[in-house]
């Protein structure tokens, strides 16, 4: 896409203004490397136009890509160019805290994308040192309603699957009440005296899960309704 002009925000535009370019970039700054990763934190993305976005970063000076040793898959790597739209994603996210995520519809609460921004939040170094094992049950899901991140070694992994060992943290809620949640939008003793959510396990992590667990990046901003 070209707009003609000597404009530094129309040329901007050129590089990063297509469709998914801009939540590529934010799942790359996020720790994304592989292509798997990065589809499964873009939803509903074709593997096609994956192929052909990540092709145009590279081209473009924003990303570029190290195959994997001993494979033929590659992972892809932010250039300095691409670290310095962080501050650039962190506006615009601030700015969609206020000014847009009042709009969130029912089928926006992906339940992948959020087990993807939990995983990130998780701080290794807070947990004990032997592994920890945490488990999500949302009912709000028919599929994909069971969801664990093992944390070990200072590495957190998702899996879909029960690694079928102890269990240390339980959390039962919906993805809707464990969004807002973590988005900021509602406090967690909120939704726990409303028996919205209910976290068990092992006594110490449960009374702590905001040391080990953070919230989202983006600032608790009010709802633009509420400036107006």
């Amino acid at each position: 896409m070209e707009y003609g002009q000597f404009c530094p925000i129309a040329k901007a535009s050129e590089v990063i203004g297509e469709k998914w370019t801009v939540l590529i970039i934010r799942e790359i700054l996020m720790g994304g490397r592989r292509f798997s990763e990065l589809q499964r934190g873009l939803g509903t993305i074709s593997p096609t136009l994956l192929t052909k976005r990540l092709a145009d970063l590279e081209k473009n000076g924003l990303i570029y890509r190290k195959t994997v040793s001993g494979q033929r898959n590659h992972e892809y790597f932010p250039t300095e160019a691409c670290k310095e739209l962080q501050p650039v994603l962190m506006s615009i996210g601030n700015w969609g805290m206020r000014w847009a995520h009042e709009n969130l519809r029912t089928h926006e609460y992906d339940v992948e994308l959020l087990i993807i921004y939990l995983q990130r939040s998780i701080q290794p170094a807070k947990l004990p040192p032997s592994q920890t094992i945490i488990q999500f049950t949302f009912s709000d899901m028919v599929e994909k309603a069971r969801w664990w991140l093992v944390c070990d070694a200072g590495e957190v992994e998702v899996c879909d699957k029960n690694p079928g060992k102890d269990i240390d943290v339980y959390f039962n809620t919906t993805v809707k009440t464990m969004t807002d949640i973590w988005m900021q939008k509602r406090s967690y003793r909120d939704a726990r005296r409303a028996e919205e959510i209910a976290v068990t396990g092992n006594n110490y992590l449960v009374d702590h899960v905001w040391s080990w667990m953070t919230h989202s990046p983006f600032e608790a901003l009010p709802p633009a309704e509420n400036i107006l």
